[in-house]
């Protein structure tokens, strides 16, 4: 099959694993696990699990690395939901229709949101159960990346450069570990999972490729919230600037900020191809991401 072929086979085998593993919407209590059900179903690219299946593609292994990257998107989802809520962001739509405090309300998607995380790590856990090492090592790289210093810490260093002077080196914090260490995860996990995951100087490699490629999604995020339109987004359009947030266009203009975005993906292409392997796909949906409309 070819790449537009692979993609929406493997979001489709994605979006079927997350309905019939995650907690039914009936389960008591319905409402909170409706909220789950209600975040985690409403589409999207399925980025993080991609890359992971990408990554772990370019050396096979024995291990299924869907799984590791529902775990990621489950982490994801909990962090948009939050990201939404009125006293973070303050978003009333995501995917293309209401946040999930929107379609609930506030207190039970910050629940919802809760919820996600234990369940991102017992998903793991009981996905890798036959090989405690690998399943050890997955965790603590969600973990950390999940945590104070990375996803967590750069929402909260967002939050407080609003509305002040843009600053390259905030930004650059903000953008490495709100975004990038995400994306950085994925493909170090989805590598881990494959044959070579053992083998340093190739995780160095995929580290780093990992970093440059969310450096350049974020370019490209703040490119598109001041080119697309809200329906195309299927978020607020023009957010940023309505909150006073610090993006690369607002310091560099778009076009500086386009050739950051290229720079930063032909880095990580670079890096991908040092590592060799079965990297095609990989190497395509890089370049994908690059040139996205949404």
């Amino acid at each position: 099959m070819n790449f537009s072929e692979k993609l929406l086979f493997l979001q489709d085998r994605i979006n079927k694993r997350i309905v019939r593993d995650l907690p039914a919407s009936t389960c008591k209590p319905a409402r909170l696990h409706e909220a789950m059900n209600y975040s985690m179903q409403a589409g999207g690219k399925r980025l993080r699990p991609l890359l992971v299946h990408a990554a772990q593609e370019v050396y096979p292994g024995i291990h299924d690395p869907i799984a590791a990257g529902i775990a990621l998107e489950i982490i994801h989802t909990y962090s948009l939901i939050h990201d939404d809520l009125p006293a973070m962001d303050d978003s009333d739509l995501r995917r293309g229709r209401p946040a999930c405090h929107k379609a609930y309300d506030e207190a039970t998607a910050i629940l919802a949101g809760d919820a996600l995380i234990p369940l991102a790590f017992q998903y793991l856990v009981e996905s890798y159960r036959e090989a405690p090492a690998l399943a050890l090592d997955l965790v603590h790289i969600l973990a950390q990346t999940a945590g104070s210093e990375k996803l967590v810490g750069g929402q909260m260093m967002d939050l407080l450069a609003e509305g002040t002077k843009p600053d390259a080196q905030t930004l650059s914090y903000i953008h490495e570990n709100k975004t990038a260490a995400m994306i950085q995860a994925s493909l170090e996990m989805g590598f881990r999972l494959g044959e070579m995951g053992d083998d340093q100087n190739k995780l160095i490699l995929i580290r780093q490729a990992g970093l440059r490629l969310g450096l350049a999604f974020q370019a490209v995020d703040d490119l598109l919230d001041v080119t697309s339109s809200t329906e195309m987004l299927g978020k607020d359009a023009g957010q940023d600037a309505g909150n006073q947030k610090i993006t690369w266009v607002v310091m560099l203009g778009e076009k500086k900020a386009r050739k950051l975005a290229e720079e930063h993906t032909q880095a990580a292409v670079q890096a991908i191809e040092k590592i060799g392997g079965n990297n095609g796909f990989l190497l395509q949906l890089i370049k994908s991401m690059l040139d996205r409309q949404m």
